[in-house]
């Protein structure tokens, strides 16, 4: 199927599909060339935004270095640059995001290998600490059958506040979330990451891939 995109199928409906078998993908620096949701923070803000906004979280940057929570310091970022936006507004700023960014951003080695295992009819399902509601234009293009990611807050008028629900999907919680939408009995056939937040995943696997993707667009 070579590396392009199926931009056609931007219907897809992600879920189980009753799959007990699966591959998992990471996708910030597996399947792109580097993180995608500091990306789509910067590229929505704009360049002056961009700099007010690290400006204000320079406490929260302090606070990280005794905290060490990636989780915490993320939902500074999402307050500080997305606090009160509605989710649709988000959902089509990501989709904008996606289609702009998409020829520089994914790895063309990675996209052969995703595609090979849809060759061979394989449940595909990208794990992400990234949020899945700006994750989800990407899953869209490639055509997976899940992506479980974090999940962003939104209160009672559907805006943005800054928090999240439930754990940032990195470490352990990788695993937690494919048990929990799959079974405890769920295969890993295969798992690639590129981070200490895909360790417990790819330990989950049997066939693994740490750092195994390295080519540019």
């Amino acid at each position: 199927m070579g590396s392009a995109p199926p931009e056609r199928q931007t219907l897809t409906i992600f879920g189980t599909n009753g799959a007990r078998e699966v591959v998992a993908f990471d996708f910030d620096g597996t399947l792109t060339t580097h993180d995608s949701f500091t990306a789509f923070l910067k590229w929505r803000a704009g360049p002056l935004a961009w700099a007010m906004g690290m400006v204000k979280l320079v406490p929260a940057a302090l606070a990280y270095l005794g905290h060490r929570d990636r989780g915490r310091i993320k939902a500074d970022a999402v307050r500080a640059f997305l606090g009160g936006v509605d989710r649709a507004t988000v959902a089509a700023d990501a989709d904008r995001y996606a289609e702009a960014v998409w020829s520089g951003f994914m790895r063309p080695d990675a996209l052969a290998c995703w595609n090979d295992w849809g060759m061979k009819g394989v449940h595909r399902v990208i794990v992400t600490a990234s949020p899945e509601i700006t994750v989800a234009p990407f899953a869209r293009r490639l055509g997976a059958e899940n992506l479980l990611g974090t999940h962003m807050a939104f209160d009672g008028q559907d805006r943005v506040t800054g928090a999240f629900t439930g754990s940032n999907c990195r470490g352990e919680e990788k695993v937690r979330r494919l048990r929990a939408a799959y079974g405890d009995d769920v295969r890993i056939i295969a798992a690639y990451g590129d981070t200490s937040g895909d360790t417990e995943m790819l330990a989950a696997a049997e066939q693994l891939g740490f750092r195994v993707f390295t080519a540019r667009p």
